[in-house]
């Protein structure tokens, strides 16, 4: 109905029909992508790969939507998923009684749930009404749910009281790099002021500085975004910060590298380590070494996680 006078409305019998055909070309499609419909089939909920959690021993991911509004150069989406269609899955109860099993699995422990690895979790939400599903259906659960994001539509979650287990984590790359790279993405002032709106309210914050990319003066311009976080959010609002590096396994990087157009990320020094495309040694102990002096520097105090491959 929101969008009946709008665009076409194409039914087909399984989303598969469109998004999973061969030979489809993901950067021609970004330029004018569909939306898909269609009810997630198959497991739901599952285990984050190891050493990317924020401190927790159980931790999975859920989507309830593949590809992203934005188109981010390093994104590994293009290289995963055969379309740039946006596909949404509507059967939230069945994901719902998949993070209630995980759960009562896990009773004794904690249990942590991240949406936003396979989309953005808020950059559609007045489309999808996530926010307003999950964000209740987490309350007073023995879980923590975390809701990855580089957008600014915030108002769904502003409508809400905080909730104790729900952090809002924001994704960044310093503003040299993001008007270059993260196509499409709310500037970096514009998602500080988000950040601060929600720490005001008494939401929980991540930062997640994920992928690093080691361009443009990386270690002075990374302090410098480091900084500038830092003097706006209170410390005391955020839950946890976390890092990587810029990753890809063989195969979707070579597809990565063979289908997209602009080769900003692909002049990086990337080697390949046990089937994993990624810096070699030298730089990422560079990096980890800086990050962790740079976030002490400012941010002392608050848990920091670095995703290693």
């Amino acid at each position: 109905s929101r969008f009946k006078n709008k665009a076409d409305i194409i039914l087909c019998d399984h989303y598969g029909e469109i998004f999973n055909i061969k030979s489809q070309n993901f950067r021609i499609q970004k330029s004018e992508p569909a939306l898909i419909i269609g009810k997630k089939e198959g497991k739901k909920v599952l285990q984050i790969p190891k050493n990317f959690g924020i401190g927790g021993d159980n931790n999975y991911y859920f989507s309830h939507m593949l590809n992203c509004i934005y188109d981010c150069e390093y994104c590994f989406l293009q290289g995963k998923h055969m379309s740039a269609h946006y596909l949404l899955f509507v059967n939230y109860e069945d994901f719902m009684d998949e993070i209630i099993q995980k759960i009562k699995k896990n009773k004794s422990n904690i249990s942590y749930f991240f949406s936003g690895y396979d989309c953005d979790s808020l950059a559609l939400d007045g489309i999808t009404g996530f926010v307003d599903d999950f964000v209740s259906f987490f309350k007073k659960k023995n879980a923590i749910l975390e809701l990855r994001t580089k957008s600014t539509q915030i108002n769904s979650i502003l409508k809400y009281k905080p909730i104790e287990n729900c952090i809002i984590a924001f994704s960044f790359t310093p503003d040299n790099i993001s008007k270059i790279i993260e196509h499409g993405v709310p500037s970096i002032q514009k998602r500080i002021l988000a950040m601060k709106t929600l720490a005001d309210k008494g939401w929980k914050i991540g930062l997640r500085f994920d992928p690093i990319i080691p361009a443009c003066n990386f270690t002075i311009i990374y302090e410098k975004l480091i900084k500038e976080i830092a003097l706006k959010i209170p410390k005391s609002s955020i839950h946890s910060i976390s890092f990587g590096m810029m990753r890809f396994p063989k195969k979707m990087y070579k597809k990565i590298k063979k289908d997209v157009s602009n080769k900003n990320v692909f002049s990086l020094p990337m080697v390949n380590r046990k089937g994993i495309y990624t810096y070699n040694d030298e730089l990422e102990n560079k990096i980890k070494k800086f990050i962790f002096k740079v976030i002490k520097k400012y941010l002392n105090d608050i848990p920091i996680y670095n995703c290693a491959i």
